[in-house]
């Protein structure tokens, strides 16, 4: 399959189940354009952009609901959503996609009052989630070699929750995503 193609058929999923809610006053699309705009005005690299983008993919693969935290479940979306991406994406993308929730349960146990700064839907499912790292589990985070980037996307990722905030479309990541698809997808 051509990058184009493929690119265009996450992005048709963008729009068709887009508008779905997880616990944020923003839609899951509205979401993913706004932790992208913010990696981009921050001059971040482009794989950092490129998986701010992409982070939330799982939740829109699956079809649990929007309520899911609400009835104490834990989709695992960033698992499910790495895994699908995988299969298109060099690992800079999937990979710091695989850790946000690791990189969220990580900062906790970091940085002094990160906990506080996280949205309500955010504190409640990192309960779900495996709660703040312990020292053992955060040494092994800060060895992994993707685990600084998906630090970085957390960042945006619990910025990006701002209601009406206008930003670039889909379509002008398009070029962005092309350049991280894996040759032999």
């Amino acid at each position: 399959m051509q990058p184009t193609q493929i690119i265009n058929d996450i992005f048709a999923l963008y729009h068709e189940r887009g508008h779905r809610q997880y616990g944020e006053d923003v839609t899951e699309l509205q979401h993913a354009l706004q932790c992208a705009a913010f990696a981009t005005r921050n001059n971040e690299a482009p794989h950092i952009v490129a998986a701010c983008l992409l982070h939330d993919y799982g939740h829109l693969v699956h079809d649990l609901g929007e309520d899911i935290t609400e009835r104490g479940v834990d989709a695992r979306h960033e698992e499910l959503g790495a895994n699908r991406l995988a299969a298109w994406f060099t690992a800079e993308i999937v990979e710091p996609v695989r850790l946000h929730v690791a990189a969220k349960r990580f900062l906790c146990w970091k940085v002094p009052n990160y906990f506080d700064g996280l949205s309500e839907a955010s504190q409640r499912s990192l309960q779900l989630q495996g709660g703040i790292m312990t020292d053992e589990e955060a040494a092994i985070f800060e060895q992994n070699p993707h685990g600084e980037a998906a630090a970085r996307l957390r960042r945006y990722d619990d910025a990006g929750k701002i209601k009406d905030l206008e930003t670039p479309g889909l379509d002008s990541y398009l070029a962005l995503l092309e350049q991280f698809v894996r040759t032999d997808s």
